[in-house]
């Protein structure tokens, strides 16, 4: 029976590697006149201008390609860029006919208006048109319908050769059972059923999807890529709004070929030229169709911030008069963290229904002003409360200006009418997705019959593995033995699952989690994972061990799950050497969506500043290496209640909390501490912190209760996706940030302390952003304040910069300027796409990004400490890309006081 079942998964192999099957069809090689494959070529079957069903499909990497017709008379359209389209007339039968077709290169007639000296570009004035219909051929199109085939392909070409050292079981392992190898394509493919209704709701269901890592799903969202839209994926497109900001253009020439039903069309073919080329904007070129001013297709590349080249590929097609389009490919490659690799995605449109905009039907001309006004311009008052439509109908020529103005009123009274309707207008895109039952189930005979782009040799021997696994449990007729067979691998299946939940010593020292049942689970972190070194408590070990129940859980998506239920009860127990104490709390918490109740209580070390300014981790590298011990700690005993929420929509966010503690002042466990490396000039201090408001910040130990409430919320409209019916806020708003907190103190302690802030982070061009924190609060009563409870700034006195890139102070005493009265800080940072060095194309392509920063503090005893500074990020590009380096200035009172240096990280270290 083996010997059968591989003679059967040899066989169907072999079959899908050198035939795709089908009932009837067409199949072929698209090349040049040298004989060379064009891959990714488009092939469209021709229909009228008025059909709303379209067909077509691309080539592949090999230039093949292949598509599924009926049997009948075809006319057949091969289109590449560069290249002359050409169309040929086919038959088809029973059964696959070929048809190779080769392409020959463009040959381009420049304009009757030509650009001579002094003289403007033909191009600007083809791209003023273009960019003020951009918009107008967003809105074109009401609804449609369509079959799309993605494909997704991507390739780890090398990696570093201590990674392939240090982690060769687990490639082998990941080689065994995920099919990742090293060179090896890693694919995913996917056929859905698309609808889109204006202004923004998708709807899409997953009838086939497969992938070469395993038998699982793995669909994603669908995002159609516009270059009618200012930015794609951030990157400023050639027809923003913007874009003689940052692009030149340049006229190449004008081709004739046929348009929607046979009527010809000229295009003009334009270079995109950026002013300042690196991440944030595209270079290539782009076809303009004459008079209509829509997109033909476009060849354009650009680089993101970790120096990956992205080259994009559009081929349009005329749907209904709306070019639209149909084939699209975008490939990546470069080297991150010394890891090479390549990929590519490719999408083929099939529209089933399609139907045009009424208020966009009529063809209107535009006129750009700068050549030649139009007859009749129009004035804002006579735009302004107006049909679109109508307007048109009383004149078929505007200015561009005029244009961009009857666009904009028409979405305003959209807007209008959708209220009118109770629609909700905040929301930005309503989208859901549905897949298949079958999805996962299609055979290979059904891929056949869907799949658009062929598959080439290195994707069919990467799907060999998946699909040989896949034909052998699809045999349904087995023997008794391998029925047998079959029993006792399911059995020693699920002792894998037992063991995996058994108790082992080895767990002791590295950790577990352990399934309990299926919602339920415990977590063991062991102390060998949290060992620190502090100048109060020594050397530490800190363990911990959770138990959690997850009474229900919705995914939004594969990354991102909202708990509807979920209890966490838990204990952490921390031994100091130094003390020999053992230390701990417990905690207690249930959350469900956003609002989240926790009850903690124990006996624990803390530092003065909640915001912890150096984490365990770090103090316990600068104070072994660097004699350097900066974390001040106290020890409190407490009964802690804290409750977190975000009503209205998540429009705001709450936080309240009630504390009992009995707080104790700490000194170092020893006077006579060493580190492992003796600075002369270095000696480590008490754990005493040193204040300029008071002589001394010793406390006695006190019992305090102490009210702390937080309230936060954005100053702009809050927008919205829908997913699957569930109205989520989007995480990308830029709406400035206002907070207020108010802390009490009572007991032994007594004060009111009350502080707001607002912060904010918006572009200011490409790649370019102002960011800021405004900052100032005030003890309205302070009759009785313990040091803990002072107002403590984030400062840093190590070389090492970590934190809020934005708020952190780079050279402030962590504690100088702690106060009990009144403070204000202001924190500024402009990022900058090009400044001083990044004038250099070649440094901007290395993804270094320039910073000015100045942060402000005013406390009655700070002098109007102030700092001003340069950074650059990117330190190590494409290595170490997260790590910057900054040289800053001290001032107080406007006197300069030093000049310091740091290396710095957003990366968080510790807790």
């Amino acid at each position: 029976m083996k010997f059968i079942l591989l003679i059967l998964v040899t066989f169907i192999s072999l079959t899908t590697a050198f035939a795709q099957t089908g009932s009837s069809g067409l199949r072929g090689t698209v090349k040049n006149k040298q004989g060379e494959a064009l891959p990714f070529a488009a092939v469209i079957v021709k229909g009228t201008a008025t059909e709303a069903r379209t067909k077509g499909t691309i080539t592949n990497a090999e230039g093949r390609y292949e598509i599924v017709l009926a049997p009948g008379k075809y006319d057949i359209v091969f289109q590449y860029l560069g290249f002359q389209s050409s169309q040929k007339s086919v038959e088809i039968g029973a059964d696959f006919v070929t048809l190779d077709a080769t392409l020959e290169e463009q040959a381009l007639r420049l304009a009757e208006v030509q650009a001579k000296a002094g003289n403007e570009d033909p191009a600007y004035t083809i791209m003023r048109r273009a960019i003020a219909k951009s918009r107008f051929h967003q809105l074109q199109v009401q609804r449609f319908k369509a079959r799309v085939y993605t494909k997704s392909s991507f390739t780890v070409i090398d990696l570093p050769n201590l990674a392939e050292m240090a982690f060769r079981k687990q490639l082998k392992e990941a080689e065994k059972e995920a099919n990742f190898k090293v060179g090896v394509p890693m694919l995913n493919e996917t056929v859905a059923e698309v609808s889109f209704n204006q202004p923004n709701t998708f709807r899409q269901r997953i009838i086939a999807n497969r992938n070469s890592q395993g038998d699982f799903l793995s669909p994603s969202q669908f995002y159609n890529a516009s270059f009618y839209s200012p930015t794609v994926a951030s990157a400023v497109s050639p027809l923003s709004p913007k874009a003689f900001a940052y692009y030149k253009f340049e006229y190449k020439g004008t081709f004739r070929e046929s348009g929607p039903s046979g009527t010809p069309v000229e295009i003009s073919k334009i270079q995109v030229i950026p002013r300042q080329y690196g991440e944030g904007v595209f270079r290539g070129t782009i076809y303009i169709i004459e008079n209509t001013w829509a997109i033909h297709s476009l060849q354009l590349e650009t680089i993101n911030n970790i120096g990956v080249s992205i080259s994009v590929r559009h081929i349009c097609s005329p749907i209904q008069g709306v070019w639209m389009p149909t084939n699209q490919r975008y490939e990546g490659k470069g080297t991150y963290l010394g890891v090479k690799a390549s990929g590519y995605y490719i999408r083929n449109l099939t529209f089933s229904e399609f139907v045009v905009n009424p208020a966009f039907v009529e063809d209107i001309e535009v006129a750009d002003e700068k050549k030649g006004a139009p007859s009749q311009t129009l004035s804002k008052g006579e735009i302004k409360g107006k049909n679109f439509d109508e307007l048109v109908k009383k004149q078929k020529e505007f200015s561009t200006k005029n244009l961009r103005q009857m666009v904009k009123e028409y979405e305003k009274q959209e807007k209008q009418t959708r209220k009118n309707r109770k629609e909700d207008v905040a929301v930005v895109r309503d989208d859901s997705l549905e897949v298949d039952s079958l999805a996962r189930k299609r055979s290979n005979v059904y891929w056949d019959s869907l799949r658009s782009v062929p598959l080439t040799s290195a994707e069919i021997k990467s799907y060999r593995k998946a699909d040989s696994l896949g034909l052998v449990r699809e045999i349904k007729v087995l023997s008794k033995a391998d029925s047998l067979k079959r029993d006792s691998i399911a059995l020693a299946d699920k002792q894998k699952k037992k063991s995996a939940n058994k108790f082992s010593i080895g767990q002791l020292l590295s950790g577990h989690t352990w399934g309990l049942t299926k919602r339920s689970a415990l977590i063991y972190t062991s102390p060998l994972a949290r060992i620190e070194y502090n100048t109060v408590e020594g050397y530490t070990l800190e363990g911990a061990l959770n138990f959690r129940h997850r009474a229900k859980v919705d995914s939004i998506n594969r990354f991102r799950q909202i708990q509807l239920g979920e209890w966490n009860a838990s204990g952490v127990g921390r031994y100091q050497f130094g003390r020999k104490q053992v230390v701990g709390y417990g905690l207690a918490s249930y959350q469900h969506k956003s609002t989240r109740v926790a009850l903690s209580g124990g006996r624990y070390l803390y530092q003065y500043n909640p915001d912890n300014p150096i984490s365990p981790f770090l103090n316990s590298l600068t104070t072994l290496l660097f004699e350097q011990n900066f974390a001040k700690l106290y020890q409190k005993d407490f009964l802690n209640l804290t409750l977190t929420a975000s009503p209205f929509s998540e429009r705001v966010s709450l936080t309240g909390s009630l504390e009992y503690a009995r707080r104790s002042e700490l000194t170092n466990y020893r006077e006579d501490l060493k580190p492992w490396i003796n600075w002369r000039d270095r000696t480590f201090t008490p754990n005493r912190p040193e204040n300029a408001e008071l002589g001394s910040t010793a406390f006695p130990t006190h019992n305090a209760l102490l009210l702390n409430l937080t309230a936060s919320a954005r100053l702009g409209a809050t927008q919205y996706t829908i997913r699957n019916g569930r109205r989520i806020a989007r995480r990308d708003n830029e709406s400035p940030l206002l907070t207020v907190n108010y802390r009490k103190g009572m007991d032994e302690v007594d004060y009111d302390f009350l502080q707001a802030s607002i912060s904010h982070s918006f572009e200011t061009g490409i790649r370019s952003r102002l960011n800021y924190k405004l900052s100032a609060g005030s003890f309205l009563n302070d009759r009785q304040v313990y040091f803990p409870d002072f107002k403590h700034f984030d400062g840093n006195q190590f070389f090492f910069q970590q934190g809020d890139v934005v708020s952190t102070y780079r050279l402030l005493p962590y504690y100088q300027y702690s106060t009990a009265r009144r403070f204000a800080e202001a924190h500024v940072l402009a990022e900058f796409r090009k400044f001083f060095v990044t004038q250099l194309t070649v440094v901007r392509l290395l993804g270094l990004k320039e910073n000015l920063f100045v942060h402000y503090l005013y406390t009655p005893a700070s002098k109007n400490y102030t700092e001003v500074g340069y950074g650059l990020d990117g330190l190590i590009p494409q290595v170490l890309p997260f790590f910057r380096v900054e040289v800053i200035s001290q001032w107080q009172d406007a006197k300069y006081q030093g000049l310091g240096f740091r290396i710095g990280t957003t990366i968080k270290f510790g807790r």
